[in-house]
């Protein structure tokens, strides 16, 4: 079991939180989630307050003496799903300015996997300039763009596609496991 940290800000998506959430729970991973006050608003607006039931910890977003403030702290990995441009813009700026943000600066000083999940379209080039200087320092930037080939039948399967992705980066997947079926080009 790994442990694994989610951040989970105020842009829209909820849903790509929950299952992020769910599916690592459901792989044996402990979850810590660092929830931003938007973000609360966000997951209760649009019906995601199931993201709890697969949190093992969830401190506060102020709370800098959390563990995962620490890069002595034996985390993983962090994702950041939804995460707002303003959140992406301060990770890649390096401004601490709340937990996660600093978690995120910590998995990047330690080079552990970070994967962000920007869900705003369309991108200004102030949005690509942040994603592109985040990519230098070794984030991985995966916007929240499901694919369809395999003909996803519910919202879940839909957003199943980009949370594949995800922890495919952060390495969640165990050996033979998989969330959607990869592309073998067979099914055309």
């Amino acid at each position: 079991m790994s442990r694994f940290i989610l951040g989970v800000t105020g842009a829209s998506g909820a849903i790509y939180a929950t299952r992020t959430a769910m599916h690592l729970k459901r792989l044996g991973h402990h979850v810590t989630a660092l929830v931003t006050e938007p973000a609360k608003g966000v997951l209760a607006y649009e019906g995601q307050d199931a993201l709890y039931d697969f949190v093992d910890e969830r401190p506060d977003v102020n709370d800098f003496f959390a563990e995962c403030a620490s890069g002595s702290a034996d985390y993983a990995g962090m994702a950041v799903v939804p995460c707002s441009m303003g959140t992406l813009g301060r990770i890649a700026g390096g401004t601490s300015d709340n937990l996660l943000v600093r978690s995120a600066d910590v998995c990047l000083k330690e080079r552990r996997p970070l994967v962000v999940v920007p869900r705003e379209m369309p991108f200004n080039l102030n949005h690509l300039d942040c994603m592109a200087r985040l990519a230098r320092m070794g984030g991985v930037v995966i916007p929240a763009a499901p694919h369809f080939y395999d003909k996803p039948a519910t919202i879940e399967e839909l957003a199943d596609t980009v949370v594949a992705k995800v922890l495919a980066h952060l390495k969640a997947l165990p050996e033979g496991a998989e969330i959607v079926r990869p592309w073998d080009g067979s099914r055309c």
